[in-house]
């Protein structure tokens, strides 16, 4: 028992292992995150649905978003961008790991006979002979992946983008770094049910990686059948250190924003977005 829970509160390198499946393949805790999702009011999963109506507004005005124009999303969940792009008369590609809201997805947008082409797989293998005149990257995905992913999908972007295409993407910024404070919580049911829907038991431990400038949630959720740890990393960056991972991959930076609705940037704002071209 002492050293499982040493295991437990040890944090382990910067990125050592990724479960990304476990979260978003598994039956149950795939269900919990499409509810997050859909819940317009709260920030989880998806943002809340005013600031994506007036983000998909600012986006559209942006990018010129209309007939003829092929935009991908990467990370599209139950397609609340690409579902407003497509009203917009866009040629829509949405991938996304959850196959639960890709096919909540797929019925929304036959419902509404719009042309959307939703892809069920793990963005980080995905491919095309396509290319997109937009690639967007939405609520802070980019800061869940590994140096070695996000270099791997810079490159595939470059690839993927029509010559002037653009990439836009969001992400946590070293102001919200420094507002994260490690612990550790012990809890029956912890989160109230999200990860089983049967009883448990769940730790979750809060390591700061201060070099990297990199946070990990670890749970440890403990069931009568098995036992099981998920690593939820987040990379924050400074808008210098962003340009430079975009640049090592061919990309220039061409605005910064404050977020993903065109709010002018703010050094202290907890996120930033950027767009970036093909240098």
């Amino acid at each position: 028992m002492f050293g499982q829970l040493e295991k437990v509160n040890t944090p382990p390198e910067p990125f050592e292992f990724y479960t990304a499946a476990d979260l978003w393949t598994d039956e149950h805790t795939s269900g919990q995150m499409l509810k997050f999702h859909l819940n317009e009011g709260i920030d989880v999963s998806s943002r809340n649905i005013a600031f994506i109506d007036r983000s998909v507004e600012w986006i559209g005005s942006c990018f010129n978003i209309g007939p003829g124009k092929k935009v991908a999303d990467f990370g599209c969940g139950p397609g609340l961008y690409a579902t407003r792009l497509a009203r917009r008369h866009a040629e829509v590609t949405g991938i996304d790991f959850s196959k639960r809201s890709i096919r909540y997805a797929q019925e929304v947008a036959a419902r509404e006979r719009l042309s959307i082409h939703y892809v069920n797989q793990n963005y980080l293998d995905f491919d095309t002979d396509d290319r997109f005149h937009l690639i967007m990257m939405i609520m802070c995905d980019f800061c869940a992946l590994s140096p070695v992913q996000r270099r791997s999908i810079l490159s595939r972007f470059h690839t993927l983008l029509e010559p002037g295409g653009s990439v836009l993407l969001d992400v946590y910024s070293l102001t919200a770094f420094h507002e994260r404070e490690e612990k550790a919580i012990y809890e029956a049911n912890l989160l109230n049910g999200f990860w089983s829907p049967d009883k448990y038991y769940g730790f979750l431990n809060t390591f700061k990686y201060q070099k990297e400038k990199v946070v990990l949630d670890k749970y440890t959720i403990i069931e009568a059948q098995r036992l099981r740890t998920i690593y939820n990393w987040l990379q924050y960056f400074s808008p210098e250190d962003l340009e430079g991972e975009f640049k090592e991959s061919g990309f220039a930076i061409e605005g910064c924003y404050s977020d993903v609705a065109g709010t002018p940037f703010s050094p202290e704002s907890k996120e930033f977005a950027v767009i970036a071209g093909k240098r």
